[in-house]
């Protein structure tokens, strides 16, 4: 009986997520985003040729920095615009006429975004490590993916994040909101090192909270370390794996007992 309701839960998690992904890729906004990637990474072939010999260097730095940003970008807009785009359209209501429950919900939307990420993550570092073959860094080519799976690790989080927002408030502030983390994670373990430098007691308590509270995104970059052709080393992708599982857990499971809460009529 328990095996049969796992199956039944995880197949409707399975459904969503498809028809998640379906509606993503539907949404002109990601070729958009992956359109002008690619051309960025264009771009950085043609100002490469114009730095004395480092055309790989620039490519790594402009082609992940370019990654990061639009991957971002699409984490946080389309993140935010899963839950309350069901909400305005109210197909809420169509949705949870049928037997699917508020988790199903939310962990289905959640994957299908994630695999929305997976795909456009892939592509990008595709237009990089052709641009990056294109003028003759095939080592570059091969190193950067331990770079880019960092960076979709990284939009994980930045996901469960714009989907946490979404599910108790508006659009607009839930985007600003996850920009602002995205912006203060990836310096949250400066201002940790700032704070211990400091004498007031009640500075290290405040960005002490901010660091430990907040997700410590530094810890996927890893640009500079790529364009000097050095990868990633093992322990720490599956250190920031395990990082990213975990904080995208929580988040989620705060957002399912906010959502559960919340009344539709």
């Amino acid at each position: 009986m328990t095996a049969v309701s796992n199956s039944t839960f995880i197949g409707k998690v399975l459904t969503i997520a498809r028809n998640t992904f379906r509606e993503a890729v539907r949404d002109r906004v990601l070729y958009n985003l992956v359109l002008f990637v690619l051309l960025i990474t264009a771009s950085a072939v043609f100002l490469g040729e114009l730095t004395a010999g480092q055309e790989a260097r620039t490519i790594v730095n402009l082609g992940l920095g370019a990654c990061l940003l639009f991957g971002a970008f699409i984490s946080i807009f389309v993140g935010v615009s899963l839950v309350s785009k069901e909400i305005e359209k109210r197909t809420v209501y169509a949705i949870f006429s049928k037997p699917i429950s508020r988790t199903e919900f939310i962990l289905g939307k959640y994957l299908g975004l994630c695999l929305t990420l997976l795909v456009n993550v892939l592509v990008m570092g595709v237009g990089v490590s052709l641009a990056l073959l294109y003028v003759g860094g095939t080592g570059f080519a091969l190193s950067i993916w331990g770079a880019v799976f960092l960076i979709y690790l990284e939009l994980t989080i930045l996901i469960a994040v714009a989907i946490l927002f979404s599910s108790f408030s508006s659009p607009a502030l839930s985007a600003l909101l996850s920009f602002f983390i995205f912006i203060i994670g990836h310096f949250s373990a400066s201002l940790n090192d700032l704070a211990n430098n400091l004498g007031s007691s009640f500075a290290r308590i405040f960005f002490g909270a901010i660091y430990y509270l907040l997700p410590n995104l530094s810890i996927y970059v890893f640009r500079t370390e790529t364009a000097h052709g050095i990868a990633p080393p093992l322990s720490m992708i599956f250190g920031a794996a395990a990082y990213a599982i975990v904080y995208a857990a929580i988040l989620l499971v705060i957002t399912i007992l906010i959502f559960s809460r919340r009344n539709f009529k």
